[in-house]
């Protein structure tokens, strides 16, 4: 598996595919939710594939039935969430790093 740079643009996309792990995505879904033009999202995903962390498939669908044509859809993989999961808490350190995953609320005392 290639490495994955962690970028902001990557993190939105990774962003919105954790807000529902299990669910499947499209991409002017993805596009609406990262606000990344097709020219970003695409790339993105397509290196997220080969990363392993998205499986992808499309849509089984009658385009004439439909009005449309069918859609791909991507989904993160088990080692996908993981790994997605753990890159974002590494870019929250990298951002602050006063930042822990335990955190207490403001004026707390031990």
């Amino acid at each position: 598996m290639p490495p994955i740079r962690m970028t902001t643009a990557l993190a939105k996309v990774v962003a919105a595919l954790l807000h529902d792990p299990t669910a499947e995505h499209y991409g002017l879904e993805l596009m609406r939710a990262t606000g990344h033009p097709s020219g970003t999202l695409y790339p993105i995903l397509v290196r997220l594939e080969a990363a392993g962390w998205v499986s992808t498939r499309w849509e089984e669908i009658d385009a004439a039935e439909a009005g449309r044509p069918p859609r791909r859809y991507y989904r993160l993989t088990a080692e996908g969430v993981v790994a997605a999961r753990q890159a974002l808490a590494e870019l929250r350190l990298q951002l602050d790093p006063g930042a822990s995953t335990v955190t207490k609320p403001r004026g707390a005392t031990a």
